[in-house]
């Protein structure tokens, strides 16, 4: 099975399958071809799966012309903006500024100055899911990370949080 592999700093492997069914290994500097090769032969059915999953799909989530990716866009603003003026208040957390991005890899991102980013993907998700991300984002305006105290803050006002992040990998 050919894979590329993708040395950075970090402590563990992971496995990425792309839209174009090419598989990437992320690895720690220093790690042996041998130990990533019997990684991925250890996920060889988690690859599969995935790979028939992306295959399935009837229309590719990435490909979007440029009107439709404007269109997503402002659809988006208009679903998350009310969603986080509401648990803004709720919360107590309000956000600087709120966007929308055509980010691929992320729902969502919160900067240290307190703005909150949402790609338009977010849009296709069902109302529970982006309800979950707005959430998520606006605890990093108390917890800038993913420790203990954040995933508390989660809990507190979403206790079924783990159940809505599910959404988000069918």
């Amino acid at each position: 099975m050919e894979y590329e592999i993708i040395y950075a700093k970090r402590k563990s492997l992971s496995l990425q399958i792309k839209p174009d069914l090419s598989i990437v290994v992320r690895a720690p500097f220093g790690t042996s071809k041998k130990y990533i090769d019997d990684f991925v032969i250890g996920h060889n059915d988690w690859i599969n799966k995935k790979i028939n999953e992306i295959s399935s799909r009837s229309v590719n989530p990435y490909s979007f012309s440029g009107k439709e990716i404007n269109d997503l866009k402002k659809k988006t603003l208009e679903i998350v903006l009310p969603r986080v003026e509401y648990y803004s208040r709720l919360m107590g957390f309000s956000p600087n500024k709120v966007s929308v991005s055509s980010a691929k890899r992320r729902f969502a991102s919160c900067s240290s100055c307190g703005h909150l980013n949402f790609s338009f993907r977010l849009c296709l998700y069902p109302d529970k899911a982006i309800d979950y991300v707005v959430v998520h984002e606006l605890a990093h305006l108390k917890e800038m990370n993913h420790s203990k105290r954040f995933w508390a803050i989660v809990e507190k006002f979403m206790p079924d949080y783990k159940e809505r992040q599910k959404l988000l990998k069918e």
